[in-house]
């Protein structure tokens, strides 16, 4: 009996901190956004008109929201956010192929970086199914 508890509070545990990690994931992809914003993180050699503010403060608001309702432990919500990076990542990677300059640049690199690492724990968050794992009273 007390093995079990032990293991359900050790897979809650686990669950926890893969649920905090995808959050603080996915603040700092929206941190990286906002630095690109404002032109503290380069982004190759993009003009200016390539690279509206608008958008680039719509991605770090979008991610900032993402991060707040993985916290939520609702796996359709994961499964959705998983969809919408996985796209976020595919539309950089394809409209950017032939401008390595802008895929191996520091806002590209680090904003990448965290997307991709968010996407690897959303989807082990969904295939594990922790969402049911629940904190022992």
């Amino acid at each position: 009996m007390i093995a079990m508890r032990h293991g359900r509070a050790t897979q809650a545990g686990a669950a926890d901190r893969a649920i905090w990690l995808a959050a603080a994931l996915a603040g700092l992809a929206a941190l990286s956004y906002v630095l690109i914003g404002l032109g503290i993180l380069g982004v190759g050699d993009l003009a200016a008109s390539e690279r509206p503010a608008g958008i680039v403060f719509a991605a770090a608001g979008g991610y900032l929201l993402g991060g707040l309702l993985i916290l939520a432990r609702r796996r359709w919500l994961w499964i959705v956010g998983a969809a919408i990076n996985a796209l976020v990542i595919l539309v950089f990677l394809l409209g950017y192929q032939d401008r390595p300059a802008v895929l191996f640049s520091a806002g590209g690199l680090a904003s990448k970086a965290a997307e991709i690492l968010l996407e690897a724990v959303l989807l082990s968050l969904i295939l594990t199914g922790v969402h049911r794992a629940r904190r022992p009273v």
